[in-house]
């Protein structure tokens, strides 16, 4: 009996020092929320005419895109039709308030006409109309390139075609007309200006280049939401794939065989990939049909270039527009002052537990302490564990989750405390009341932590936002605190009550009396 109680407690000590020091030594430490360590909070106000369910596949795209890009416990809100969405700890903060904020429809558009960008002067220099040698159908080759089918996947390319025939050098003077004024152009040309088509205006890209685009050709709706950035050789490219029907495949070639013919509507074979009024890229239309109902975009991307166009083409379209209606900053500075409060009032609660523990039960107050040691190291180690893999963080309602959880397992050790104290009052010896008690308090222990973890899961499936982050700690702390009481009190009070150190010494303030009866 004594080995199998020893056994637990040293096993459950090992448990919780390996644990421990594993996480030290791998420098890991949990992640923290917004009000620990500061972020942004971005209030989105929706705009125009939507409906409920709209706003709430809205609401999840959003979600997905904040998810994909890492914040450790981002909260999205609803807050009647305003949208909240808090990023804890952002590592690039204007990164993720971008990939935020964009929240309107994705759109297909032809480039006709693209070039750099001179802020000062206001102008933008378009780079020549180029006429490149395409393939007029797929191949397998056995090691494929920009405009190549491998496996049955086809390929758009991002890369300037480097075999080119210059048409002609022109300057956008202004969104609705082309000024053509070459060096060597006669003065008829030179006065020559053509209207654009309805719906082409002028927008900057991402890579600094401005771009002269047709009317909006299709949306992100004629992808699937699977992108997904992989490598390919060296190099980094998008793979997305086509809905079926009429409102995929169909409207993706329509629009690709006329960029692949080069016509009036689509000179320069390029397709616009326009978020919110800016280009996230312009590929090369290299097949007239993607019959494989696959896109591959290839290019000079990096790996940040490939996962953001990915994570654009797969939550891009969004049912309602919203508006950014207001960003709120918390200073890192205010989040670690919060950091410290809560680590100071966590301190000082132990403290004043220990101490009262110590005053009206003695010296086995040292098992409470030995015990609350125990659990908080576990915790502290599977919190950090669920930091690294799967975004978890601590925030100021998971703090307080964890202190209310030390009430509930001082709870556990009076009860089982008081039970004891009944059994040496009613004369038994403490090898005996030690058992008896236990068993007593276990079914009551087991009872109030089960209400604590019902309650903490209702919390957790039924609400949002902090609230959700009280409950799933004070969850988490109470399956520790069953474990604790099995593991580590029960072998501790025991062998505690079995040792010969206890045998002339009194407990919990009553001394044992010489010659008293065995009352089993």
């Amino acid at each position: 009996m004594n080995r199998r109680l020893l056994a637990s407690l040293i096993g459950i000590l090992l448990v919780a020092v390996v644990s421990v020091g594993f996480t030290v030594a791998s420098g890991d430490a949990p992640s923290l929320g917004l009000d620990l360590q500061g972020g942004a909070s971005i209030t989105l106000q929706p705009e125009g005419e939507y409906d409920a369910v709209a706003l709430e596949v809205a609401v999840e795209i959003i979600r997905s895109r904040v998810d994909a890009i890492g914040v450790a416990e981002p909260e999205i809100i609803r807050q009647g039709d305003t949208v909240v969405v808090n990023l804890p700890g952002v590592k690039d903060q204007q990164r993720a308030l971008d990939i935020v904020g964009r929240t309107g429809d994705l759109h297909l558009r032809p480039v006709l006409q693209s070039g750099s960008f001179d802020p000062t002067a206001g102008e933008v220099e378009t780079t020549p109309t180029t006429e490149t040698s395409l393939p007029t159908e797929t191949s397998v080759p056995t090691e494929g390139g920009p405009g190549e089918s491998r496996g049955g996947r086809v390929m758009v390319d991002t890369t300037i075609p480097t075999d080119t025939t210059v048409a002609t050098d022109t300057t956008i003077a202004t969104e609705t007309t082309i000024a053509a004024a070459p060096a060597d152009a006669t003065s008829a040309d030179a006065e020559a200006q053509s209207e654009l088509p309805p719906g082409s205006e002028v927008l900057l890209g991402r890579d600094g280049f401005a771009y002269l685009v047709g009317p909006i050709a299709a949306t992100g709706l004629v992808f699937e939401n699977n992108a997904q950035a992989t490598i390919q050789g060296a190099n980094w490219s998008v793979v997305v794939q086509l809905r079926g029907g009429t409102a995929g495949a169909d409207v993706w070639n329509a629009l690709t065989s006329r960029c692949f013919s080069r016509d009036a509507t689509c000179p320069t074979a390029q397709i616009a990939i326009v978020l919110d009024g800016e280009v996230i890229s312009a590929p090369v239309v290299q097949e007239a049909v993607f019959s494989g109902g696959e896109v591959q975009i290839t290019g000079d991307f990096t790996e940040q270039d490939a996962r953001d166009l990915a994570r654009v083409l797969e939550f891009g379209a969004v049912p309602v527009k919203f508006a950014v209606s207001q960003v709120q900053t918390v200073s890192p500075t205010l989040g670690s002052d919060s950091l410290r409060a809560a680590i100071i009032s966590g301190l000082v609660g132990l403290v004043l537990v220990f101490l009262l523990m110590l005053a009206y039960y003695r010296f086995v107050a040292i098992i409470v302490f030995g015990g609350l040691a125990v659990s908080i190291g576990i915790q502290y180690s599977i919190i950090t564990y669920l930091s690294k893999t799967n975004g978890l963080a601590l925030s100021l309602s998971g703090i307080a989750g964890i202190i209310v959880s030390i009430g509930i397992a001082v709870d556990s050790y009076i009860v089982f405390f008081e039970r004891l104290k009944d059994e040496l009052a009613s004369g038994r010896t403490l090898r005996n009341s030690a058992q008896r008690s236990f068993e007593g308090a276990w079914r009551t222990v087991l009872a109030a932590d089960s209400v604590s973890f019902l309650a903490a899961a209702v919390l957790w499936w039924l609400t949002v936002g902090s609230v959700r982050g009280f409950a799933f700690f004070l969850g988490l702390a109470t399956l520790a605190d069953v474990m604790i009481v099995w593991f580590f009190t029960r072998p501790a009070m025991l062998l505690l009550a079995r040792s010969k150190f206890m045998a002339t010494r009194s407990m919990l303030g009553i001394k044992p009396r010489k010659g008293a009866e065995v009352i089993s």
